[in-house]
């Protein structure tokens, strides 16, 4: 008893240091790891009011650079050129039209001297109608230069008188009334394509012209009650940023950051690489985690994690050199001229884009649905088969929905991965910044756009540090910020419902 006694008596000290031991290197652990988490979040926090203050003085000068727009009379010739524009891109339709015929007039045998003569007709009423917006375009270019003038004397100092510009009017409205009986006369007597494709299309031209026809008595009360005296309130340069319909930088005339643009063409990407990656991710995960074997899961999954892996750089080399031409080559076969918008004139656009970052999604939304259709209980299941289900009906109606908020996670992180990627959509989106045709229907997914992060990576690096454009390139990394950031938060507590229904 002695010895039992003596023994405890020595193993009590060495447990009580072993014990503090322990506790010492537990408590090295967490400040180990609580101070990292510490500093990312000092470090999260100090990007976001580097941003904030980077971003936030863009207003001031937006709202200055709006205010001398209006009072040098910039704004004044800009609604005659909206119109001059408007005429030289319905000319620019009207020469897609021509090709589109020739094309299928070539397809049909035709040689050069009978689809010249097929398409006299058109021709003539293409160059009739480019002549006509002509008086216009001039006095368009002469109100810039003087317009011009005005703002380089206004930056100096002087006042910047627009009587001058305003003078002109009369003459607007001599021009404008020509131009109209020009264009009516024409519309009356239109020729007639042989190929209903190309018919359809000037169709769609002819509309567009009495459209902007229809638009002219608009633009000439705009003239009249343009006032360069109106004040520009602080809030239009917020709005001109959140609602603006242009992005144009190093301009002579007027720079403008307008977000929509890009954001249409970031969400448009997104729109194709989820429609793309959400059926192939979830169904993949539903197959390796309720219906493949374990040799076809070594096999599968490790190949779709490895995606993952490949550099965006490398995608996007791929996606010029190949899935883009693969794309418009096949949009070129007879078999599908059936389709609209087909031949396809750009190879690199949304879809390409948006195909090569599906791939990209993939492998995170099949893993995190994977996880999720793991942690379903046993139990349903087992449930589902004791009531006769076969397996097909339990993955359907029992498995699947049970996991709905988790796949729905995994679908939203997808999402943030996709949106957030700069190399892919800089190298195969085309970069062109101008929101898509939406009159075109699908079509639309087939035209160049840029990206919030493709024009941040493309121009970034030329600006001068501190310029208004520095600053919108910072305020288009706020809203990526923010959109990325809900997107994550929506994730999270889809996740956490997910968790909580489970549990």
């Amino acid at each position: 008893m002695s010895v039992l006694t003596e023994t405890a008596g020595l193993q009590a000290p060495r447990a009580k240091s072993a014990h503090r031991k322990g506790r010492a290197l537990e408590n090295v652990i967490r400040l180990f790891f609580g101070g990292n988490a510490f500093v990312a979040v000092v470090v999260l926090v100090l990007i976001t009011l580097f941003l904030i203050r980077e971003g936030f003085g863009f207003f001031g000068g937006n709202l200055q650079n709006l205010r001398s727009y209006r009072a040098a009379g910039l704004e004044y010739v800009d609604i005659m050129r909206t119109q001059a524009e408007a005429h030289a891109a319905l000319s620019r339709a009207l020469s897609e039209v021509r090709v589109r015929e020739a094309r299928k007039l070539a397809e049909q045998g035709r040689s050069l001297e009978e689809m010249n003569s097929a398409l006299a007709g058109f021709d003539q009423f293409a160059t009739s109608f480019s002549d006509a917006g002509n008086n216009l375009a001039g006095l368009v270019s002469d109100l810039g230069d003087q317009a011009i003038a005005l703002k380089e004397r206004a930056a100096t100092g002087e006042p910047a008188d627009v009587a001058a510009l305003r003078s002109n009017y009369p003459a607007y409205e001599q021009i404008s009334a020509a131009t109209t009986v020009e264009i009516n006369a024409l519309l009356a007597n239109p020729p007639q394509l042989s190929t209903p494709e190309a018919q359809r299309a000037f169709d769609k031209v002819k509309a567009r012209m009495r459209t902007s026809l229809a638009e002219f008595p608009a633009e000439a009360q705009r003239l009249r009650e343009w006032d360069p005296g109106r004040p520009v309130r602080w809030y239009e340069s917020i709005t001109s940023f959140l609602l603006g319909k242009e992005w144009i930088t190093a301009s002579f005339w007027q720079d403008w950051y307008g977000v929509i643009p890009l954001l249409a063409g970031s969400v448009m990407v997104s729109v194709v690489a989820l429609t793309l990656a959400v059926p192939f991710g979830v169904a993949s995960a539903v197959y390796i985690s309720e219906i493949a074997t374990r040799p076809e899961q070594n096999l599968i999954k490790p190949y779709i994690e490895f995606i993952a892996a490949i550099p965006s750089v490398v995608l996007g080399f791929f996606g010029i050199a190949v899935l883009g031409q693969a794309i418009r080559a096949l949009s070129e076969l007879p078999i599908l001229s059936w389709v609209p918008f087909f031949p396809l004139s750009e190879r690199l656009n949304v879809f390409t884009a948006g195909a090569l970052l599906a791939l990209m999604a993939v492998p995170t939304i099949f893993t995190l649905s994977e996880d999720a259709l793991r942690n379903v209980p046993r139990a349903f299941k087992e449930a589902s088969y004791a009531l006769g289900a076969n397996r097909l009906q339990t993955i359907a109606r029992v498995i699947v929905p049970s996991s709905l908020s988790g796949i729905v996670s995994a679908i939203l992180l997808g999402l943030g991965r996709v949106i957030g990627e700069t190399m892919v959509v800089l190298l195969c989106a085309g970069n062109r910044i101008a929101i898509p045709d939406f009159t075109e229907g699908l079509g639309a997914f087939f035209q160049p756009v840029h990206t919030m992060t493709g024009i941040i990576a493309q121009e970034m690096g030329e600006v001068v540090q501190g310029s208004i454009h520095y600053r919108a390139l910072f305020m288009v990394g706020l809203v990526l910020f923010f959109l990325t950031l809900l997107i994550n938060l929506a994730a999270q507590k889809i996740s956490a419902r997910y968790r909580m229904s489970i549990g």
